[in-house]
């Protein structure tokens, strides 16, 4: 164990002994609990009946925006790339997504979808300006005279993406999916707790907070956190394990 992950663990430390005094000072259950009390829950809700098919609904939603976003974030920023007035025309689009607040689509949008496709659409509109923004960064700064010898040499598009344009997307890309997946994931819960989804990680915030459920609060945000660690640095395993086999095709 290195040096820096020692010292993490001990912030970490520091944090947890600093809210377990802060609980007990207060001795107010319904306000706030201790991490020991947290801890204890999260031993046992896993084996609550509904606990993973909750999960797993919410990871359904999840990872069919994320899909859709990513598939047509890389689309629409080749297209861009290849054409400009396709960029300047996506331009309105792609400035209203990253400066409207995220409430404000969620209240917007629960008017004209139901509450299970809202949180599919919100993960969308999350994702894909952020991979679309960096794909097209990428595309654009690809060195002009490679692309010149490819277009002398008639180099066909297939390759020209393959060798000349995914090297160098490569790194904007990688950067996008680790941002954009733990966003995904917390626009997800949002959405769903905003439209009381049936049988999702959102509604069972939201009813811990209108029971005052405070340790069933707290341990419910704690496993959104490991699920949001866990599945970033699953994707982008699975993202580098892409990359690697595409160059060595």
């Amino acid at each position: 164990m290195n040096k820096t992950t020692l010292q993490k663990a001990f912030a970490v430390f520091l944090a947890l002994l600093l809210w377990h005094i802060v609980a007990v000072t207060l001795d107010l259950g319904f306000l706030l609990v201790s991490p020991i009390e947290v801890a204890g829950r999260l031993l046992t809700i896993w084996f609550d009946p509904v606990f993973w098919p909750t999960v797993a609904n919410s990871l359904l939603r999840l990872v069919l925006g994320f899909s859709l976003a990513f598939t047509a974030a890389c689309l629409m920023a080749t297209i861009a790339g290849r054409f400009p007035i396709v960029e300047i025309l996506l331009w309105p689009y792609i400035v209203t997504f990253t400066s409207v607040p995220l409430i404000s689509f969620i209240i917007i949008f629960l008017i004209w979808l139901s509450s299970s496709q809202l949180a599919v659409f919100i993960s969308f509109l999350v994702v894909f300006p952020v991979i679309y923004s960096n794909v097209l960064e990428g595309i654009k700064s690809t060195d002009p005279l490679l692309l010149e010898m490819a277009r002398l040499y008639r180099v066909p598009w297939g390759r020209r993406i393959l060798f000349i344009y995914l090297p160098n997307i490569k790194p904007f890309l990688v950067s996008a999916c680790s941002i954009s997946v733990g966003m995904a994931w917390r626009s997800v819960v949002a959405a769903e707790v905003l439209g009381i989804v049936d049988g999702s990680v959102g509604e069972k915030l939201y009813m811990s907070k209108i029971y005052l459920e405070t340790c069933e609060l707290f341990a419910w945000s704690a496993i959104i956190v490991l699920i949001s660690t866990v599945l970033g640095k699953l994707f982008m395993f699975a993202l580098g394990k892409a990359f690697a086999r595409l160059e060595r095709i």
